[in-house]
């Protein structure tokens, strides 16, 4: 049974409400996370706790406790000069952004204006109902992946894909 501190090894499929799949590690190498470590979004955290092998289950994960309700306040806008420096900007571009802190994060470009550019910091599943399909693989006391898993979808700072 997943207890907090055991490396968890998933295949997951997981989709939007409207049933549009955001991603997915069924049929691939396992998504390996340690239970508790704050690795993962909360919901599924806590959704796997109690869970035996090759159990399955369907999870509904609110916004709350997967990346957060939609902030305007981190849509910030940066002078179209000062971004054109570094590249062309589109619309929709996802782009990575170092903080002050060194910490690189994934930001959306919303618009692009005359004379700035509206980038979207918030993480692409903000304020979003996730719906996961999620079924245990294995259950370990050490990590088995080297990688912690080539499904990296779930981890904070990943852009949700394999």
């Amino acid at each position: 049974m997943v207890q907090e501190g055991n490396f968890v090894a998933i295949h997951y499929t997981g989709k939007l409400e409207n049933g549009e799949v955001f991603d997915s590690c069924t049929g691939e190498m396992p998504f390996e996370f340690e239970v508790g470590a704050g690795t993962v979004i909360t919901g599924l955290d806590n959704a796997v706790r109690g869970m035996e092998i090759n159990q399955e289950k369907h999870v509904v994960i609110p916004p709350e406790e997967a990346y957060g309700e939609y902030n305007e306040a981190m849509v910030q806008s940066i002078p179209l000069d000062e971004v054109r420096q570094y590249f062309e900007p589109k619309i929709g571009m996802t782009i990575g952004v170092q903080l002050e802190n060194g910490m690189h994060v994934p930001a959306t470009i919303k618009e692009v204006g005359n004379e700035n550019v509206l980038i979207d910091f918030n993480h692409q599943l903000a304020g979003k109902t996730l719906h996961f399909d999620v079924k245990i693989m294995e259950i370990n006391d050490e990590p088995k992946y080297s990688s912690g898993s080539s499904c990296n979808g779930l981890d904070c700072g990943s852009d949700c894909s394999c």
